[in-house]
């Protein structure tokens, strides 16, 4: 009789250690665990060493880092009627892991879901330019949406962000062809205002030299003498009365 109950302590004895091994629980420092007991909410567990009741007790592991969730490539139509690819890429972490269990039953799935229709929302409400380059701005807009629909689910959106934006080809050729005739524009307006510029420089400097005596004539000899550095050729120019005043005037000064 006392072997038979020896017996049946040690049986119940190791159960009760392998039941008592069965029940702990390790949670990393980036989980949290939500403790449901009878399929009631009862804690929420903090990073460490944790045990439950097996059997009665269910631990469900939430992921308290920053996750990532793709927005595949969507066609939407912006304000002005373009159809455009837009794909981006959702940022978010869980801030309360209760909340995230129990009030919504696929919180990955759920943001990534609100988050496309809140992109499809932002892009039909702009024009293309708007979409091109106030892109940032608008990432924010989409982003304080999802965010309001996302609190009471203990989610946070940190950021969203619009990767490529794809345009039909006829759009392509057509900004192409704009961007080709804006650059073509600008180096018009460029050269007409060097030209409008050296054109102010030469008045000036005719008037400078006007006020000179003879000072035209000199620099005009200087131009002439310039024209032609070979000397074993001969160029004849037909020279105004004022020319001949400027040699004048330079073999004067070299006899003083």
């Amino acid at each position: 009789m006392l072997e038979f109950l020896g017996l049946g302590t040690t049986i119940i004895g190791f159960i009760v250690i392998v039941f008592g091994l069965g029940g702990l629980r390790v949670v990393q420092q980036y989980q949290r665990g939500v403790v449901l007991t009878l399929g009631r909410y009862t804690s929420t567990r903090e990073p460490g060493l944790t045990w439950i009741f097996q059997g009665i007790q269910r631990m469900i592991k939430v992921d308290m880092r920053i996750n990532t969730a793709d927005i595949p490539r969507q066609e939407a139509i912006t304000k002005d009627n373009v159809p455009v690819g837009i794909n981006a890429v959702v940022y978010y972490k869980v801030e309360k892991a209760e909340d995230a269990i129990l009030k919504v039953e696929n919180y990955p799935y759920a943001v990534q879901q609100y988050a496309l229709a809140a992109l499809r929302d932002i892009v039909g409400g702009v024009e293309l330019d708007t979409l091109l380059t106030e892109r940032d701005r608008l990432a924010t807009e989409i982003k304080k949406m999802v965010d309001v629909e996302t609190e009471p689910w203990g989610v946070d959106v940190t950021a969203i962000k619009m990767q490529d934006i794809e345009l039909p080809a006829g759009m392509k050729r057509a900004m192409a062809a704009q961007a080709e005739s804006e650059r073509e524009k600008r180096a018009i307006i460029i050269k007409a205002e060097g030209e409008v510029k050296a054109a102010e420089n030469l008045t000036q400097a005719a008037r400078m030299l006007s006020a000179v005596p003879g000072g035209l004539s000199m620099r005009t000899l200087e131009t002439i003498d310039r024209l032609q550095a070979d000397p074993s050729k001969t160029v004849i120019f037909a020279l105004p009365v004022e020319i001949m005043e400027g040699f004048k005037s330079i073999i004067e000064s070299r006899k003083s």
